[in-house]
């Protein structure tokens, strides 16, 4: 979009690159997005959390075996 202004507008088209990027960068803060890290870090937990879920369940089993 930026390129598509002429050259000859010089300071208009650096103004309206850092008008554009703030713009963007203000409308994805409002979709509430996370960054990557944030979204691996939750991924992990959540991969250990079933972990122990599934050895819950395995004892659960064995323990209804008993009975």
């Amino acid at each position: 979009m930026i390129d598509a202004l002429p050259r000859e507008l010089g300071n208009l088209k650096s103004d309206a690159e850092a008008n554009f990027k703030a713009a963007l960068a203000g409308g994805l803060r409002r979709m509430d997005l996370v960054t990557r890290e944030e979204f691996e870090l939750q991924q992990a937990v959540l991969e250990r959390t079933r972990e122990k879920l599934e050895v819950l369940e395995a004892r659960l089993k064995e323990l209804d075996a008993v009975d």
